[in-house]
């Protein structure tokens, strides 16, 4: 319990550094930009290159795959829900592809990453990243699509495509390429040079703190005068932090998956929505206000579902 406790500690510590400073006006607006570049641009990928090839080998790699289809199977029916869930509400045609985005996908990486590490150590990172390549690759598909879908029936556009070019793209993100290029290395049995790795760990030591930091500037941004109790932004609440966990407990209770690895799928499902959805909604022309609204409310509640969850974690599965 008191590990728990000064993982909470330190969580609400560094985001409320951010948030101090952000509201104290020592960021310019393009700081929280900026913060999130330089995690999923460099901290990011270094700390996986460095986690990867300074402590796994081939049998590990290969025992990770085994809970690939847990996360997919989860968001599926989550995001099937929040769409039948926007139906019953009667969510306006225009909002229900971001709807269910915000209801079934997760903050894996800003958010989820450094929880897991703070709260389970660097041994959590493989598990972090093999629910991170389905959150992301289901996000840059099934999700911009009925996000894109939203902004075709709000201006009258074409009809958009499930799959692009540019969705693949987004799918190979830095981190998931350096991913892919370590796991690879390893099972190559290749190794890089020992100051090449002392270098990625260096580098990589700032993703945790840039990212509570990002947190604590999008905490701050926050317009309440916008938040008004609904009944479609209750469902969203929902649906992030408690429908998708249930699910995701359902999935792995019962299963012969390591307890770690369970443990840190239950952490990533219960996390605030995905960050880049307000960003592809006012690119594709839906509603971005609304996305914004969303991803920053289920922000603030994770300041009180994260400690919940991390002391009841042990319990639960």
């Amino acid at each position: 319990m008191l590990k728990v406790l000064e993982s909470v500690l330190s969580v609400l510590l560094m985001i409320g550094l951010g948030f101090l400073l952000a509201k104290r006006g020592r960021f310019g607006t393009e700081a929280a930009g900026v913060v999130s570049r330089l995690v999923i641009l460099v901290g990011l990928p270094a700390y996986m290159v460095s986690n990867l090839m300074g402590g796994y080998d081939r049998a590990g790699i290969l025992a990770m795959l085994p809970g690939l289809p847990v996360p997919l199977l989860v968001m599926t029916t989550s995001y099937a829900l929040a769409r039948l869930a926007a139906r019953a509400a009667r969510v306006e045609g225009g909002r229900r592809g971001t709807f269910a985005s915000m209801f079934a996908l997760s903050n894996t990486i800003y958010i989820g990453l450094p929880v897991n590490l703070i709260l389970f150590g660097e041994r959590s990172l493989s598990y972090v990243l093999l629910y991170y390549m389905v959150n992301t690759s289901f996000f840059w598909t099934v999700g911009v699509y009925g996000i894109a879908r939203d902004g075709a029936l709000r201006t009258g556009g074409p009809a958009p495509k499930i799959v692009s070019l540019d969705s693949l793209r987004r799918v190979f993100s830095p981190p998931l390429l350096a991913f892919l290029a370590s796991a690879a290395l390893i099972m190559a049995g290749l190794r890089l040079p020992v100051f090449f790795l002392g270098l990625a760990r260096e580098v990589g030591g700032m993703t945790t703190p840039l990212s509570m930091i990002f947190i604590g500037i999008t905490i701050a941004a926050v317009d309440w005068k916008l938040v008004r109790p609904r009944l479609d932004i209750v469902l969203v609440v929902l649906g992030r932090f408690a429908v998708t966990p249930l699910l995701l407990v359902l999935a792995v209770r019962w299963t012969g998956l390591p307890l770690l690895m369970k443990q840190v799928f239950l952490i990533e499902a219960s996390m605030p929505a995905m960050t880049q959805a307000p960003i592809l909604a006012k690119a594709y022309g839906a509603d971005a206000e609304y996305a914004g609204l969303l991803t920053s409310l289920t922000t603030v509640a994770s300041m009180a579902t994260i400690p919940l969850y991390m002391a009841l974690i042990g319990r639960i599965l």
